[in-house]
């Protein structure tokens, strides 16, 4: 056993779209930063680094890490967090950690770690034992690779991997619920039946928060609205009160940092002006709907009409991605993927006829693409509409942005926070007797 009470326990949440990190027992992660980290070839860096020493930048050096990565990838820089992330470099691209919400790349993740660590919790990791949440479909090769990280580089006392359909369903208070977080690379449905994940049952599709961003982007792009990234431009005030926009222009960007600070932009647009149709989006019906108007970085005012309502509609109707100019790669898959009730029902159907009924009743909604606006009116709609007559549907959602987004990890907050979790954790002295196969059986 660890005894964990004198010291608290750091939780950490890598999503898809954001890490988040903190203490537990407390009720909101101290550490909240993008998942994605720029990445620049030690190649390039040479001519970059002189540039660098000209811009004069403010950036904090420390948060710029050194991977030696002496593999086939070569040696490369890494640049983690929101600061260092908004700053431009020539030739920085932006690479993800994870694919299909599994991980892809050690390097990064340890690189996220790290920051985390040492940059935003200021804490030593030896000290602390660490709980982290994992996807519901995780293979026990990411598990045990997760251990070996934990315990050889970070030198932690005690680990546990929870997953994070049962921490949302004990962040909300329940041992049995039905699950659907709508994260930012992916929509995930999960039973959780006595704070086990039913694996059988779990539902997962590719349409996330970034997805629809990327159907905004391209919806406004036809239009011929045209989002310059931040770092393209340079506001001149030439009277008071009138500014006028400088063009600026950085050869040597990166196509992948430009889309990711566009998407930043269309990120903020989805999520100021969208909201759920109360009924299926119909082009004939929203085609005189008022319009919003948003002020975009560069001073452009902008009118969105329709596309407030047909972007969150896909992900009740994935078709419609169809009709949006530039989304066509989306066909190939866009058969097998279901929509949002769809996908509730199907499973709930998977599992054991004497729970369903209570998972009809208990449906959580969590991530950050469910603090969309009339989401969760419109998912209980749809699914009184095509559940049995005897199921009570009930779709719960903390009132609360913040409980949605963060309810992975305020479950894990509040698991590792428990007196009785205590002899739950994977130690370093079992790790180093039984190795770090033996997770599968500490953390079912």
């Amino acid at each position: 056993m660890y005894g964990g009470d004198e010291v608290s326990a750091i939780v950490i949440d890598l999503g898809s779209h954001t890490c988040k990190a903190g203490y537990a027992g407390e009720d909101a992660p101290k550490a909240v930063f993008p998942s994605v980290v720029g990445a620049i070839d030690q190649m390039d860096v040479d001519e970059s680094d002189d540039a660098e020493k000209n811009s004069g930048s403010g950036e904090s050096k420390n948060n710029i890490r050194n991977v030696d990565g002496d593999k086939a990838k070569g040696k490369r820089k890494l640049y983690v967090g929101s600061q260092s992330l908004g700053y431009r470099r020539d030739f920085m691209e932006v690479v993800s950690p994870l694919k299909d919400g599994i991980v892809a790349d050690w390097d990064i993740v340890d690189s996220i770690w790290d920051h985390a660590f040492r940059e935003c919790l200021l804490i030593d990791p030896k000290e602390h034992p660490m709980l982290l949440a994992e996807p519901s479909s995780n293979a026990q090769q990411q598990r045990e690779r997760a251990a070996e990280l934990m315990f050889e580089k970070y030198k932690a006392p005690a680990l546990f991997l929870a997953k994070n359909a049962v921490l949302t369903s004990f962040a909300s208070g329940r041992a049995t619920s039905l699950v659907v977080d709508c994260g930012g690379g992916s929509t995930t449905v999960a039973p959780v039946h006595d704070g086990y994940v039913l694996q059988k049952a779990v539902a997962t599709s590719p349409i996330g928060g970034e997805f629809l961003t990327d159907c905004l982007m391209k919806s406004l792009e036809s239009k011929g609205i045209a989002m310059k990234p931040r770092y393209s431009f340079r506001r001149k005030e030439i009277r008071p009160g009138e500014f006028q926009t400088v063009d600026l222009d950085f050869p040597n960007t990166s196509e992948s940092y430009k889309l990711y600070s566009q998407r930043v932009i269309a990120s903020d647009i989805k999520e100021c002006v969208c909201r759920a149709p109360d009924t299926p989006y119909d082009e004939s019906a929203y085609s005189n709907i008022p319009t919003t108007s948003y002020e975009l970085p560069d001073g452009q005012t902008i009118e969105i009409g329709a596309d407030r309502f047909k972007i969150p509609d896909v992900l009740f109707n994935p078709s419609l991605a169809h009709s949006i100019p530039g989304m066509e790669s989306f066909a190939e898959i866009a058969p097998s993927v279901r929509g949002l009730p769809q996908m509730v029902i199907d499973s709930i159907n998977k599992c054991d006829v004497d729970i369903r009924r209570e998972l009809f009743s208990s449906i959580l909604l969590a991530g950050g693409t469910a603090s969309m606006q009339q989401l969760k009116e419109r998912l209980e709609k749809d699914l009184l509409e095509e559940s049995p007559q005897a199921a009570r549907v009930k779709v719960l959602a903390s009132g609360n942005a913040t409980e949605r987004r963060f309810s992975v990890w305020i479950g894990g907050s509040i698991l590792a926070s428990l007196g009785s979790f205590q002899q739950m954790w994977f130690s370093k002295s079992e790790y180093e007797e039984h190795g770090a196969s033996y997770i599968q059986r500490k953390c079912p």
